[in-house]
């Protein structure tokens, strides 16, 4: 078995499983780091060769500076030269109105030290507040940093088709856009799909599994009362309140039971695997705090879903509706239910 690769730019290839780290932060419980670069060489070496890291997440990037220099030592500069990185550059709301070329710069370095790296295969940048318009400055300054050499794909976390159109005006070329997208959120099919693909930029999809909703544990299972286990699991509960409520979910859960009968597999491999056949999708983004679940994750990509398995899902999804607004315009709001529950200032926090 093997993970389907995908280029995104000249230079640029990754798998289209991505090891995400956010789970390696620490808000998951303890992390043993020996144990963690060993479970990402186990990832490298069954062909899930891309990771997703952030300068937010407290020890992730040098954590996966550490995994490279052991890849590095074990299978040569070959084997390191197709590891890609994709970290995301994300400045605290309270400096927002204060951040200038060379606090970013700084930031950047720091990336490219903690990652042990020459440069920055790929930044996204997210921004939390339109109102404090100098995210056009951030951008104009990574393109720069990117033309210095220090990045060498500039792209985008979270920004809505209105933003991203205006980056896009700006002359800036952004390799890709990291959004929420899932079978329960599928608020860039509204607009940021469209104008992705008619401007080359690919999606990279975070939630496809819901914070794990969308698995075989939930199946059956009565609606949760607060307070939920984690903030990732109260997040993604919001989603399905959105999409049509606990009664909705369980009739697509099992939906998604009998597709994954009949490929003989698992409920999130099939919710995955459904977002890999979504127009513009480059890859999924999948949430492994250790390599338990690897084979699954590997099998994503080669899961062949049929027409039939794809009406199915189509189906329960017409009876549901897409959350409001453009991508990520109900966690902007800070006093909404979405945007409540966010942390805004993980810089200053870690």
């Amino acid at each position: 078995m093997t993970v389907s690769r995908i280029t995104l730019r000249p230079g640029h290839e990754i798998s289209r499983v991505i090891r995400g780290g956010w789970q390696l932060a620490g808000g998951h419980g303890p992390v043993d780091r020996a144990a963690a670069v060993e479970d990402m060489i186990a990832f490298a070496d069954a062909g899930i060769t891309t990771f997703d890291c952030a300068d937010i997440y407290t020890g992730v990037e040098e954590l996966i500076g550490a995994f490279r220099m052991a890849y590095l030592k074990c299978s040569g500069t070959e084997a390191l030269a197709r590891i890609k990185v994709h970290t995301k550059l994300v400045p605290d709301l309270a400096r927002l109105a204060t951040v200038d070329k060379d606090y970013i710069r700084s930031i950047v370095d720091t990336s490219i030290h903690r990652l042990r790296a020459e440069r920055l295969d790929l930044v996204q940048f997210h921004w939390w507040d339109y109102d404090v318009p100098r995210y056009m400055d951030v951008v104009g300054w990574l393109n720069d940093l990117r033309l210095e050499g220090k990045i060498a794909n500039a792209s985008g976390t979270n920004f809505d088709s209105v933003k991203t159109a205006e980056i896009l005006a700006a002359g800036v070329p952004l390799t890709s856009m990291q959004v929420q997208y899932s079978l329960l959120d599928a608020r860039p099919e509204r607009h940021l799909a469209k104008l992705a693909m008619a401007n080359d930029i690919w999606l990279l999809c975070y939630g496809t599994v819901a914070g794990g909703f969308l698995g075989d544990r939930w199946l059956g299972q009565t609606e949760p009362k607060e307070p939920l286990e984690n903030r990732s699991l109260t997040k993604y509960k919001l989603i399905i309140d959105d999409f049509g409520g606990w009664d909705l979910f369980q009739a697509l859960l099992q939906t998604l039971r009998q597709i994954a009968n009949r490929h003989q597999t698992d409920i999130a491999t099939v919710a995955s695997a459904a977002m890999l056949d979504r127009p513009g999708v480059a890859a999924v983004i999948v949430g492994a705090r250790n390599r338990s679940h690897l084979a699954r994750n590997v099998a994503i990509s080669e899961l062949r879903l049929t027409e039939a398995d794809l009406a199915e899902i189509a189906a329960i999804q017409a009876q549901g509706h897409i959350p409001e607004g453009d991508t990520y315009t109900l966690e902007r709001d800070r006093h909404g239910r979405h945007g409540s529950i966010m942390k805004y200032n993980l810089n200053s926090e870690s």
